[in-house]
């Protein structure tokens, strides 16, 4: 059996192809960016032929970089932006529209229909989910409605409908000739389309919906023995790798299994574009009536289905970008640490980056950012010190929600992300959470989970006990604030949350 698995983690602003050893050490990497495309305010696209390209790059040179044959790898994994919808023709896989976004707002209008026809309830009840611009139902009706011909095509079985991961593995295993149209479980429950009872496409919702049934992929296992196809979209010397692809989770749930996060109670916050909190509830679905998503947390197969809770936050790392590309205040987001560390405190400035709404515990599509509390005393390291507040208070928000509903009190916080490089930001997440925050030696743990999967299905790794004995920590974070300045900062970031809320009329 060859040595190496390979993942691919296409995210909301790049692609990563990581190669891992049997210890899941990194033993290659390569990385892309693609372009954000914003047609309108609150409207967010990607071009999928463009990730796609991305992906096959990244893969060749991953390669390149470890100096490895392509029998060298076992097997491909695939981690993904998740609720970002793409709608394709099956005979020229040309994409029939730009991918929208899981951030892309203009759905609300959809939204609205399906919460004043009174089918939230059940749509809470059958996927775990809330009514939000947030998933993928909404974007697919919004395509159905202002595409021409979508319908028909889609109808007729034409035009085919994926998340990020469907798209990736019907063009790796051959697009127009002979692609498999797949997704995962975790994948599928982002959809507000799959019922978390059967792990099944929900035929009363489709209807509600009007969504053909015929552009759906097939719903697997996160991690598929018998492999959901071979990479033929991707030649190296001449000869397409004929990688199994044998695993697929979306790119939280795929932090969780990178994070080894494989007991209820067990937690990991990762901190990307947005950020995204789940604890592993075990093999039962635990609903929330705090705000919070209950989904899918990895099928490892084998009746190895584990659920989850989730707190998905909208703008953290994005809000960072903003201070660099629309205001100018930093050249690089690395310097946050140094200038936040200049200033002991905001000053009294609480920045809440709410672009594009609220997410968990609120759902507030119609919240908008705010910064307040400003003077004539306030300078730019009190801004940027909020930012990075304002990625922490998120967390805590969604925290105290979990263990609200979940009843666990959390002991420790798994992080990954690349902002888990910024050890101010970790320390403040300590302070401001009252737990110990844990960084691990490897930080891009959505290609690791991801690889994980792969490896498990391939027999790379026999369990995932073995899995556990991999990685390790690098740095754990104490909380150094009391509990008077923890409950102090907190009530004014409350405060500053209510100002935002509802901006945009109804």
């Amino acid at each position: 059996m060859a040595d190496y698995v390979a993942a691919v983690d296409q995210g909301t602003t790049g692609t990563r192809c990581m190669i891992f050893d049997r210890e899941g050490r990194v033993v290659a990497s390569d990385y892309e960016e693609h372009r954000q495309i914003f047609p309108q305010a609150g409207w967010v696209e990607h071009d999928p032929l463009e990730i796609w390209a991305k992906t096959q790059k990244v893969v060749g040179a991953a390669l390149e970089a470890g100096r490895l044959r392509p029998t060298d790898v076992s097997a491909l994994g695939i981690a993904n932006q998740r609720e970002t919808t793409v709608v394709w023709d099956r005979q020229t896989g040309q994409p029939l529209y730009n991918a929208i976004v899981w951030q892309c707002t203009r759905t609300d209008g959809q939204c609205r229909r399906l919460i004043d026809a009174g089918l939230e309830p059940l749509i809470r009840e059958r996927t775990g989910l809330l009514v939000a611009t947030y998933f993928s139902a909404t974007k697919l009706v919004w395509l159905l409605e202002n595409v021409p011909g979508l319908r028909a095509a889609a109808e007729r079985g034409d035009a085919l409908f994926g998340t990020i991961d469907t798209w990736l593995i019907w063009n790796l295993t051959g697009g127009p000739r002979g692609g498999v149209h797949v997704t995962d479980v975790t994948n599928a429950s982002r959809t507000m389309l799959m019922n978390l009872a059967t792990l099944d496409w929900d035929p009363g919702l489709l209807a509600a919906m009007g969504i053909p049934r015929a552009m759906l992929p097939t719903i697997r296992p996160s991690s598929e023995a018998a492999s959901y196809g071979d990479v033929a979209g991707i030649v190296v010397d001449g000869a397409a790798l004929g990688w199994p692809v044998c695993g697929d989770l979306g790119d939280q749930q795929a932090a969780l299994v990178g994070q080894a996060c494989f007991a209820p109670g067990e937690a990991k916050n990762t901190y990307g574009t947005g950020s995204f909190m789940l604890m592993n509830t075990g093999d039962h679905p635990v609903s929330s009536t705090r705000g919070l998503l209950t989904t899918v947390g990895y099928d490892l197969g084998a009746g190895r289905c584990a659920y989850a809770l989730e707190g998905s936050i909208a703008v953290t790392g994005a809000a960072v970008q903003w201070l660099r590309d629309n205001l100018g205040l930093i050249e690089h987001a690395a310097e946050t640490e140094a200038i936040a560390a200049t200033v002991p405190d905001t000053g009294g400035v609480y920045f809440v980056p709410a672009f594009s709404g609220l997410y968990a515990p609120h759902w507030d599509m119609y919240a908008r950012g705010a910064i307040v509390g400003l003077t004539r005393f306030s300078n730019r390291a009190h801004l940027v010190r909020a930012t990075l507040e304002a990625i922490c208070y998120q967390a805590r928000e969604v925290l105290d929600a979990m263990e609200a509903d979940s009843g666990i009190g959390l002991r420790t916080l798994k992080v990954d992300g690349g902002a888990v490089a910024n050890d101010l930001l970790m320390q403040m997440q300590a302070d401001i959470l009252g737990v110990p925050v844990v960084r691990p030696t490897v930080r891009e743990t959505t290609a690791l989970g991801a690889a994980y999967a792969a490896g498990l299905a391939a027999g790379v790794w026999a369990t995932t006990d073995a899995l556990r004995q991999h990685g390790g920590v690098e740095r754990t974070f104490e909380p150094q604030w009391d509990d008077a300045r923890r409950a102090v900062g907190y009530h004014g970031w409350a405060r500053a949350v209510e100002r935002s809320r509802g901006w945009i009329e109804s």
